[in-house]
């Protein structure tokens, strides 16, 4: 939307973001608390792999209001930006960019180049967020964020996994989970809860016959036929009274409870009452007989009844069909009674092919057509006469989180936290915690614990922290690594590299920039150098160079490469630093010099035109050392390139963090530098290639295939983004358990989780002390938002029209902020536009009007009104920081419209006549409490809508910089005996208005006189309804209820002033039309037979107080001028003059 098409105060809005920019507004707040107790917050990581969405705007605006209202109550509050880089969402989206649709594709390409895809995806739509976040209004440190794929970051989720292994709390194990057949990977029990969708799936009754009686067919009910090729056993209830039953000279056993249910439309005969006990151990055929010769553990326990405590009558036949390889209960009961497995499925979801060529390759639950399979099942049943009864099934299904593919339940090998061993503690911590809402806390979350499993952590993915674990080839002996160091000193094979400046070349003696690869070559000087450094070389015993492709290193490399007869190849990502427009320009420039320090600050920044940042010249120098390391193991090699290369490859790969990068000294033309030997990406495309010597034996070790679940790398996020134990041991101490955390109540079952897991296995503590849970915001008609749909207007389109402001208050005065769903509405994002911003604005406005810069603010009025206001404003207060350190943010936010409109329409109307007062003391006392209430308002606001309370704070010309740089209101006096009494006046006067509305008396003509029974009130106050009533007097009058009378008669005096009402009404009306301000000045022209109009305005007395009332110099009658006017029944013809 262009800013001629925007609403003035949106554009306020961005000039405000611009001058927080301008002035570093956000680090100055950091800095002048930097010395204030820590309040700790954690940031969780959103996915960059799509644009913000309103679920990721509420949780921003929380993360945002509860830091600002801390930070000015003098708290240090860091707020960094995170990440999360990894996992499904990721490999999906370069799946579907790659067509690539299987695993064998992804290794067909290489893992190698897959995960270099997901990389260079994972910020795509970085930009976008760093736009939209500080938009609405949220303060937090986008330039310094944590970023899971970084292997700091990445180590210290190793020393987690460690931690718990010494601690017994991880473990490999096999297991019945639900996997993703399209993933093909396993997913744990909560990402699973986020996938349920309700379904409709082809249920069967299958005929199992008997072996010692021909015939007799047992029954059997399933909702998922697929499985029946798997079928190894039949389950009864032992107590269960079951029956055998003729029907057609069939007979079939079933629970007798269900006898009714199951044979309603047919006949039948009871043969023989049966308990469930009578059937265990006996065999049966199976259905399918490709199994049937197939060599199976435990082979003489397959096709046999058993007994199982699971089994009822509530629904089916009372039968359980067994298929241990799909199911957990049927997979437990299947080692408890040694049942054979049989898994006739693959990870794909393809039935394999010794299942028979009628089934061989049919995926088991296609996404498009999920019962496609189970027909071909039922069909062969009818075929083979197996099939009793067949029908649709309703229920809720499984599917994946990400791709959306029903999910299978599968018995795979996983790895997984002991979660069951600590679930006391879980409880335990838990109620350390304050939620919000407080039934989260035993209600939702503390469920979810009391019924917590072991987590399966492990996945069979590519772009994820890999499992740190190594296991021997020849005894199976286990190492779990839990640093970057104890990698490095654990490897087998080692290339060393080295890195040696070219030589002096003409560039260097002109001192300018350039990566021109055929320009300056070396200097004779230099190529003395190069021959001098052949013998430096020689004692290395380099066995091959890597060069630059850039003249000068080309030079150098191949006098070395024929001194020594050595192997020379060259690669561009040696090359030059890419200078972009300064390319041949002098460093001595003073624009060049600055650029090139500007850009060594600042690591992401590229040089001006089109030139490469600090950022792209590491990640092509470690990728060149990536593939050195795999291609030549165990040999010495020698790269010949540039001096920031250099620098940084050799700052990178002795573990130094970016900002500090250019602390290493740029290496002379032809000094060495021996490179350390660091790991420095340890993703599983680099990893899989270490191999360790194993300790027990003489094997080798290589690492196990899995990556980590990503809510794995996100629940360690507390340590991660310290790089904890590694580095800023105190920082974390001060920083953990997290003060707050902030995000949508889906949440319980995800990333609070994981939080809550991870902390109290390693600290027995929880990860956070306050966490607010939102709900999640709908579309209007109440179903989910649907960008295909386009069932919602998009954020940055809202707030457009109606500021980020608006959409901040409208969204916490919301039930969303406690865990309910909100159907999203613009009406309401207009309202909080209409009766918040627009409101505090018009009153800033007309204070500007009046504004007196020698009249300094105070709370010192005497006034009745602005004892009224101060003591509102205190109440306000109070109330707000009551609810603020309670985190209750909507119980906080919404006494403020309150008050605003409580300042607007009750305060500065009833104090307009003040502001153009003769009496100078009151006119002073309503200038000084307007500026103290001001500014203390836009404090109160500032941390719920940060720029309208900037635009306050600056529009009365607060003292500091910025609003966000002042400290917390703190409440005075609180007078309830006034509030209760401005309360009641108020509600006399509704009761008066109310009874001229019934009698028809317009509010502009006075009465004679409000009588008031039950109940009494100062002289000033009984002024102020007197006023709003538009009466002369009030009288007070004992009563056992509250109720007034007006005196309804009209003198002739009442209507003169009630037509002089109507006359100032018109005129000041004829004013605003011609756009006129207070300080234009006019002449009104008017003609009128009217006798009482005419004393109206000649009147000396009346013609006054209507001259004074709309700034007017001269009243002059003038025959036929001006527009026509009825007032009270007089006619009258006026026009206005400006002067």
């Amino acid at each position: 939307m262009s800013d001629q098409k925007k609403n003035p105060l949106v554009i306020k809005e961005e000039e405000i973001q611009k001058f927080w920019e301008d002035n570093n507004i956000f680090h100055k707040s950091l800095e002048a608390t930097k010395n204030g107790k820590v309040f700790s917050f954690y940031d969780g990581p959103p996915f960059a792999t799509g644009t913000p969405h309103y679920g990721h705007l509420v949780a921003s605006i929380m993360k945002d209001v509860v830091p600002r209202y801390q930070t000015m109550n003098g708290h240090y509050v860091e707020r960094r930006w995170g990440w999360d880089c990894h996992g499904l969402p990721v490999e999906n989206m370069i799946e579907q960019e790659l067509n690539l649709t299987s695993r064998k594709d992804i290794e067909d390409i290489g893992i190698d180049k897959f995960n270099e895809s997901c990389r260079l995806s994972v910020l795509r739509y970085a930009d976008i967020w760093k736009k939209t976040i500080p938009r609405m209004g949220r303060w937090v440190d986008m330039e310094h964020d944590y970023r899971t794929m970084e292997p700091w970051y990445m180590e210290s989720i190793w020393w987690v996994f460690k931690e718990l292994w010494d601690k017994d709390l991880i473990y490999e194990g096999y297991k019945s989970m639900h996997i993703c057949p399209r993933c093909e990977t396993t997913l744990s029990n909560f990402e699973v809860t986020q996938g349920y969708k309700d379904v409709k799936d082809l249920a069967v009754t299958a005929k199992f016959e008997l072996v010692d009686e021909p015939g007799t067919y047992v029954l059997a009910w399933t909702t998922t036929p697929w499985t029946l090729i798997g079928n190894v056993a039949l389950a009864v209830g032992e107590d269960i009274e079951y029956v055998k039953v003729k029907s057609e000279d069939v007979n079939y056993i079933l629970a007798k409870d269900l006898l009714e249910k199951v044979f309603a439309d047919k006949s039948y005969e009871i043969v023989e009452n049966l308990k469930g006990h009578d059937l265990v151990g006996k065999k049966y055929q199976p259905l399918f007989d490709c199994y049937k010769d197939v060599a199976i553990d435990y082979r003489e326990n397959l096709y046999i009844i058993v007994s199982a405590d699971f089994v009822s009558t509530t629904d089916g036949v009372g039968v359980v069909h067994i298929a241990p390889a799909f199911g957990e209960e049927d997979m437990a009961l299947g080692n408890e009674k040694n049942l054979p497995m049989i898994q006739h499925v693959d990870e794909t979801g393809h039935i394999k092919k010794e299942a028979g060529e009628a089934f061989a390759g049919l995926e088991v639950k296609p996404k498009e057509d999920t019962q496609k399979t189970d027909v071909v099942i039922i069909k062969y049943l009818a075929e083979k006469g197996l099939l009793f009864a067949k029908e649709k099934y309703e229920h809720s299904y499984p599917h994946c989180w990400r791709c959306d593919t029903p999910l299978l339940n599968y018995a795979t090998s996983s790895w997984f936290v002991k979660v069951t061993e600590i679930k006391k503690d879980l409880i335990k911590n838990n109620q350390q915690v304050n939620w919000i809402p407080n039934h989260l806390k035993n209600g939702r979350f503390g469920k979810w614990l009391e019924d917590a499993r072991d987590w399966a952590i492990s996945r069979s993915r590519f772009w994820g922290a890999p499992l740190p674990v190594w296991r021997c080839n020849d005894c199976n002996d286990i190492k779990v690594v839990g640093s970057l160091e104890e990698l490095d000193k654990s490897k087998i094979f080692s290339t060393n590299i080295y890195a040696i400046r070219h030589a002096e070349s003409e560039k260097n003696v002109l001192n300018v920039f350039s990566d021109d690869e055929n320009k300056y070559p070396l200097t004779e000087k230099g190529k003395t150098q190069a021959e001098v450094a052949i013998k430096n070389v020689k004692d290395l015993n380099i066995d091959l160079i890597v060069s630059s492709d850039v003249l000068r290193a080309r030079e150098t490399a191949k006098i070395i490469a024929d001194g020594l007869g050595l192997r020379l190849i060259f690669d561009k990502r040696l090359n030059e630093v890419n200078p972009g427009e300064l390319q041949d320009q002098s460093d001595a420039n003073e624009d060049a010099a600055k650029a090139l320090a500007d850009w060594r600050k600042t690591y992401t920044k590229s040089l001006p035109g089109g030139g490469e940042s600090v950022l792209d010249i590491e990640n092509r120098m470690l990728d060149l050392v990536k593939d050195i390391r795999n291609q030549y193991p165990d040999k010495n090699v020698l790269l010949v390139s540039h001096g920031d290369n250099i620098r940084v490859l050799a700052a990178k790969l002795s573990g130094t963090k970016q900002e500090n990068v250019f602390d290493h000294d740029m290496p002379d033309n032809t000094e060495i530098t021996q490179l350390k030997n660091r790991t420095v990406d340890i993703h599983k495309d680099v990893v899989d290639t270490i191999r360790f010597k194993c300790e027990k034996c003489t094997g080798e070790m290589k690492r196990v295939p899995e990556v980590l679940d990503c809510w794995f790398e996100s629940g360690s996020m507390p340590y991660a983004q310290l790089h904890y134990p590694f580095e800023n041991k105190d920082k974390f101490q001060d920083t953990f358990p997290a003060d707050f955390i902030a995000e949508g109540v889906d949440q319980t079952r995800g990333w609070f989780y994981t939080l809550m897991i991870l902390a109290t296995a390693l600290f027995d503590k929880p990860a956070f002390l306050n966490v607010i849970a939102n709900g999640i915001v709908l579309a209007e008609d109440g179903n989910k938002m649907s960008k295909r749909l386009k069932n919602y207007p998009e954020p940055d389109l809202i707030m457009d029209k109606y500021g980020a402001d608006a959409l901040r208050f409208y969204l916490l005065s919301s039930p969303v902020m406690t865990s309910e769903n909100l159907n999203f509405s613009e009406v309401g994002v207009k309202e909080a536009f209409q009766k918040v911003v627009m409101l505090t604005n018009n009153v800033l406005k007309f204070y500007q009007l009046y504004e007196d810069k020698n009249i300094k603010p105070n709370n010192q009025s005497k006034n009745i009104l602005d004892k009224w206001l101060l003591s509102k404003l205190n109440e306000l207060i109070v109330a707000v920081s009551k609810e603020m350190d309670n985190y209750q943010l909507a119980k906080a936010v919404r006494p403020i419209q309150d008050f605003i409109d409580e300042f607007s329409t009750w305060w500065l109307r009833r104090s307009r006549d003040r502001f153009k007062s003769g009496d100078t003391e009151d006119k002073n006392q309503a200038i000084a409490t307007f500026n103290f209430v001001l500014i203390e308002i836009s404090k109160v606001m500032a941390p719920f809508v940060p720029f309208l309370a900037e635009s306050v704070y600056r529009g009365v010309g607060g003292e500091l910089e910025s609003v966000h740089l002042a400290k917390w209101p703190q409440a005075g006096n609180i007078d309830d005996k006034i509030i209760d009494q401005m309360e009641s006046v108020r509600r006399i006067v509704e009761m008066g208005l109310a009874m001229r509305a019934e009698k028809g008396v317009k509010i502009r003509q006075p009465l004679a006189k409000l009588k008031v029974i039950g109940y009494d009130l100062p002289v000033e106050l009984s002024e102020l309804i007197a006023d709003e009533v538009n009466v002369k007097t009030v009288e007070f009058e004992k009563g056992a209820e509250i109720k007034v009378e007006l005196d309804l008669e009209l003198t002739d005096e009442l209507k003169l002033e009630g037509l002089l009402r109507e006359l100032i009404r018109t005129i000041n009306s004829l004013r605003k039309t011609d756009g006129l301000t207070i300080g234009d000045r006019i002449n009104v022209l008017w003609t009128s037979d009217s006798e009482i109009m005419k004393q109206v305005l000649t009147g000396e007395k009346l013609s006054t107080e209507l001259k004074n009332s709309t700034l007017t110099s001269k009243l002059i009658n003038q025959d036929d001028h001006g527009k026509s006017f009825n007032l009270n029944g007089e006619e009258v013809k006026l026009a206005i003059q400006k002067i």
